[in-house]
């Protein structure tokens, strides 16, 4: 067995963990089974919580076992958040999302022809244990274990208490359902090691009372830190949103652009998080991004390995076609048109109906430009362009040749500023 613990703590996956001696025997000594779970609490899972995923694949590239929890019975209740009450949602609503999530975790464990040795993750969820438990099981099997000072020193727990809103005993409960699991786990398939983020802390240290207090056994559990931007604002929001796994809900060019687009002390931080590659790459690759920022060699490195790993190969070449193309190092024609139109949809685009406008128009009306004068210095000066072609007069109307597929045109002013045009059905 590899150090995987000295690997995690060189990438900085490790915030906190239980006796972290003993946790290094326990993997020592053989393979072991490990978790993490994901509450469905949309239908899809957001970049935040690739950080897991980075940890369950170092584990099983170790040759321990993973098992993958999506939680159809605590996405019903809701992990307590420090400011307001989750809402409810509809049973059926959630059983759709742990079958989307369920897919959409599978690929990032998926081992290849050649993965001797490595073992196939097992997928649960935990509402086959939890549907079964009676009030009485839950209060007299469960609850008895649990001291209300400890659950109420909970950080998010403590928040609620403090604030007007309160916290309803559905929320206060959750960290019991989510101690369950782990017994549930450790007794049907002997797993001896929880994983998750630092804001699960007190979860992940509930359920390890609650296995020693039952079986009277030493099980462990680590967690990742807190993954942040530098300017303060919340990891995984772009200017459009949330950045989703799903292609549907964050297209996978519009993915491949919010690495991209990453600051660069950003982008030195994450790297060794979120890349794969060897040790004494990633640091030539932040030493030359601190040596070389234009060349942007942090940034393209997450972009490329993440785009990979989430979305496949295809739309990798895809989304990095779309950028060469839309700044004219491409032919536009090379595109697909669904990676063209949400690569324009990213940039930003208006949809012209009824009479076609002029360039200058199109030019003001995708905001490249303030106004009408404006638009006519630019293209006077050579700095618009129609699908990558200099534009030399103001007034021509975009023939019908020009259009690409799905009916969109590319504009653009100088270098850097692009926006499309769509044509109305």
């Amino acid at each position: 067995m590899t150090d995987v613990i000295e690997d995690l703590h060189r990438r900085g996956l490790i915030a906190q963990s239980t006796d972290e001696s003993a946790l290094r025997d326990h993997l020592a000594d053989g393979p072991i089974t490990y978790y993490c779970g994901f509450d469905p609490t949309a239908q899809s899972l957001h970049v935040g919580h690739l950080v897991q995923f980075m940890v369950l694949r170092a584990l099983q590239r170790a040759g321990h076992q993973p098992v993958v929890l999506v939680g159809g019975a605590t996405g019903l209740i809701g992990d307590p958040r420090p400011s307001a009450e989750r809402q409810l949602n509809d049973p059926a609503v959630v059983a759709g999302w742990v079958e989307s999530i369920r897919r959409q975790v599978a690929p990032f464990l998926e081992l290849p022809a050649e993965a001797d040795g490595l073992r196939a993750p097992v997928y649960v969820d935990n509402l086959d244990w939890t549907v079964q438990l009676s009030a009485i099981d839950f209060l007299r099997g469960l609850g008895k274990h649990f001291r209300v000072g400890k659950m109420l020193a909970k950080e998010a727990v403590s928040a609620r208490l403090n604030s007007e809103a309160g916290i309803s005993y559905t929320e206060f409960s959750y960290q019991i359902l989510q101690a369950n699991d782990y017994l549930e786990l450790f007794r049907r398939r002997g797993v001896t090691l929880q994983t998750g983020g630092s804001d699960q802390w007190g979860n992940l240290t509930a359920g390890i009372d609650l296995i020693r207090r039952t079986e009277a056994v030493a099980v462990h559990a680590l967690s990742t830190p807190l993954v942040t931007k530098s300017d303060g604002t919340k990891f995984g929001k772009s200017e459009g949103g949330t950045v989703w796994l799903d292609p549907v809900l964050t297209s996978p060019y519009a993915f491949f652009q919010f690495w991209l687009n990453a600051d660069d002390a950003d982008a030195r931080t994450w790297l060794p998080l979120f890349s794969e590659r060897p040790a004494d790459e990633i640091e030539a690759l932040i030493a030359e991004s601190v040596e070389r920022p234009a060349a942007r060699t942090a940034q393209r490195a997450l972009a490329e390995d993440l785009t990979r790993l989430v979305h496949g190969p295809d739309q990798l070449r895809q989304a990095e076609a779309a950028g060469r193309a839309l700044f004219g190092r491409e032919e536009l024609a090379s595109l697909d048109a669904g990676t063209l139109a949400a690569a324009l949809r990213e940039a930003g685009s208006v949809t012209v109906h009824g009479e076609l406008p002029t360039i200058a128009q199109l030019l003001q009306q995708t905001g490249l430009v303030s106004s009408l004068s404006e638009a006519r210095r630019t293209v006077k000066e050579g700095g618009a362009y129609l699908n990558n072609e200099r534009v030399t007069d103001a007034e021509a109307v975009p023939a019908a040749d020009v259009w690409l597929p799905g009916g969109w045109l590319v504009l653009r002013r100088g270098r850097r500023s692009i926006a499309g045009v769509q044509r109305a059905d």
